[in-house]
């Protein structure tokens, strides 16, 4: 097999990649993927402003099943690009920099290539890390996308106030287990749904919700959420779609609000599956909006000071399933689909 390699100065290195085969149709699959040495050579084109950067943590994200699919329609994500290495959101460190704004030894956490070492120039989104006293796996979810998404679709999106009755589809996920605890923290009844009896469990046992239930032992998911709210829901955050969202729009309180930050029941289909219960939108007058977490870049800073000062004072636990090296990162991210992970799915590539 071919080496890649990467020229940093004189130093040169072989450079592991995965490499996205082509659009994807169905069920993402390993096969879709394939880890390789190839013959890449990586540097700082000349006059660039860009960066060189050593690969840590990469993320594992849901979105990035969007991007196996060739763009059409309205959509906020740019597809991969076939015959070339994933990219998503990853925390690295600067090996070589022509950019005023980064140096050498720099850690950074933002976009960047599933690969062991990347050439990045188009630095906008890239964020310094300035706190190290926390793992640097972090800033993949609880101080990263994920975490910044839990709470801008949370507080900013949901307005919630203490009392209220909220539910929390995949809850036991990289967002979820955020959404629930900052709901608790503001004195809301909080209740999750998962897919197997060890994630209901660590809901309940780590992240102090109410209660949650295993939703493929549900034949009638209506009837479940009216055993876990008899009063129906204040506050849904959506990570499911489909049938899930049908349900739960029968069991909304009049005036309630839904905050859609994905979809994953969907990622897979060739065909979406409709929402039959749309009329309970009218009827009940429910505030349901979609987000981009990108949008809300700019509250980062007070959003780093909050989750800093929860992590430290120990009001927020985070649960994170690590897979080791490179080679294992198809499998994690197929994983995500199935519900394989137990809490934020990150690949670790090397460490500082």
């Amino acid at each position: 097999m071919a080496t890649s390699v990467v020229v940093v100065g004189e130093e040169v290195m072989r450079n592991k990649q995965v490499i996205f085969k082509d659009y994807v149709s169905g069920f993402l699959k390993e096969s879709d993927m394939q880890v390789i040495n190839g013959t890449l050579k990586l540097k700082l084109p000349e006059g660039s402003n860009g960066i060189v950067v050593k690969n840590l943590y990469l993320s594992c994200d849901p979105y990035m099943r969007n991007r196996m699919t060739r763009a059409e329609g309205p959509n906020i994500f740019t597809s991969f690009t076939p015959c070339s290495p994933l990219t998503g959101f990853g925390v690295a460190k600067v090996l070589d920099s022509s950019h005023p704004n980064f140096k050498k030894g720099d850690l950074i956490w933002g976009t960047t290539g599933w690969e062991e070492y990347s050439v990045i120039t188009e630095l906008e989104g890239l964020i310094k890390i300035q706190h190290t006293d926390v793992p640097l796996s972090y800033y993949t979810g609880i101080l990263g996308m994920p975490g910044l998404s839990a709470y801008v679709g949370f507080y900013e999106v949901c307005s919630p106030k203490k009392g209220e009755y909220v539910f929390i589809s995949a809850a036991s996920g990289a967002v979820g287990q955020l959404v629930g605890q900052f709901a608790k923290l503001m004195g809301c009844y909080v209740v999750g749904s998962a897919g197997s009896k060890e994630k209901v469990d660590l809901l309940k046992r780590k992240f102090g919700f109410d209660d949650a239930f295993n939703y493929k032992e549900e034949t009638d998911l209506d009837a479940a959420l009216k055993r876990y709210f008899p009063e129906g829901i204040d506050i849904y955050f959506e990570n499911v779609g489909g049938k899930m969202l049908d349900a739960v729009l029968l069991n909304m309180k009049d005036h309630g609000r839904i905050s859609v930050c994905g979809l994953i029941s969907q990622y897979n289909l060739d065909q979406p599956e409709g929402v039959q219960n749309l009329m309970c939108l009218i009827y009940k007058r429910i505030h349901m909006k979609g987000f981009v977490v990108t949008d809300y870049y700019n509250i980062y800073p007070k959003f780093l000071d909050v989750m800093l000062s929860y992590i430290r004072e120990g009001k927020i636990m985070y649960v994170e399933d690590i897979a080791e090296g490179l080679e294992s990162g198809p499998a994690a991210l197929v994983g995500l689909y199935s519900g394989r992970n137990v809490g934020k799915q990150v690949v670790l590539i090397a460490r500082e």
